[in-house]
């Protein structure tokens, strides 16, 4: 996955047109929102960073575990134990400036997928911030958490249908495996030439590994 912020900064220097997941995260977010709800925050949300600059952060979890690692962590301002499937019965609509979606539809069958996506631009004020591999990407239940298992996969054609600006994130796909490690040897080679494919699949998406989503729901 991305390295460190010291090797993320020292790229963007030299190439201007550098995406890297974390940093378009927080401008995605801290440009627009000022609260924010993560939806399937799990126990580390890539929030963690920059939540503390939000005036209000909710995670919502169906695992437990997760919940109460990310607690232990204090990433969010407010936590909810929840089958996230029913975010909008205990969110009105325009409850939160942001909502976000990171690495969550996967998880979930499209037609659940389709449901949740309209109920988070239901309960989004300003955008709804979604995050996923590109296509499907085989995984199963680990660490003892059956919802990890991904069941579903999104196309960049079907995300833009759906009113998405994508970009690319993470390298050119073939160099990763279905977990995100490099699966190419030697690693440390091919993990510098996956971040210098980076600006290139940014502006070709297709060819990233994960999609980086943004839609603007224009209530605010």
């Amino acid at each position: 996955m991305p390295g460190s912020s010291r090797t993320r900064a020292a790229l963007a220097r030299l190439l201007p047109d550098f995406h890297d997941y974390p940093d378009e995260l927080e401008k995605a977010i801290c440009g627009s929102c000022r609260t924010v709800l993560d939806v399937g925050c799990g126990a580390g949300s890539p929030i963690r960073p920059f939540a503390a600059r939000l005036e209000r952060t909710v995670g919502v979890d169906s695992w437990e575990p997760s919940i109460e690692r990310s607690r232990a962590k204090g990433i969010h301002s407010e936590y909810r134990l929840m089958d996230v499937r029913e975010v909008h019965a205990a969110f009105g609509d325009g409850a939160f400036d942001g909502v976000l979606l990171l690495d969550v539809l996967e998880h979930l069958p499209e037609s659940e997928g389709l449901a949740l996506l309209a109920d988070c631009e239901r309960i989004a004020r300003r955008r709804v911030v979604v995050f996923t591999p590109n296509g499907f990407l085989a995984q199963g239940d680990f660490h003892g958490n059956p919802h990890q298992a991904h069941v579903s996969g999104w196309s960049v054609p079907r995300l833009r249908d759906l009113g998405f600006d994508v970009v690319g994130m993470n390298g050119w796909k073939p160099l990763r495996t279905s977990h995100g490690a490099i699966a190419w040897r030697p690693e440390a080679f091919w993990r510098h030439v996956s971040r210098l494919t980076q600006p290139i699949v940014a502006r070709n998406p297709e060819r990233a590994f994960q999609l980086l989503c943004v839609k603007d729901v224009g209530r605010a």
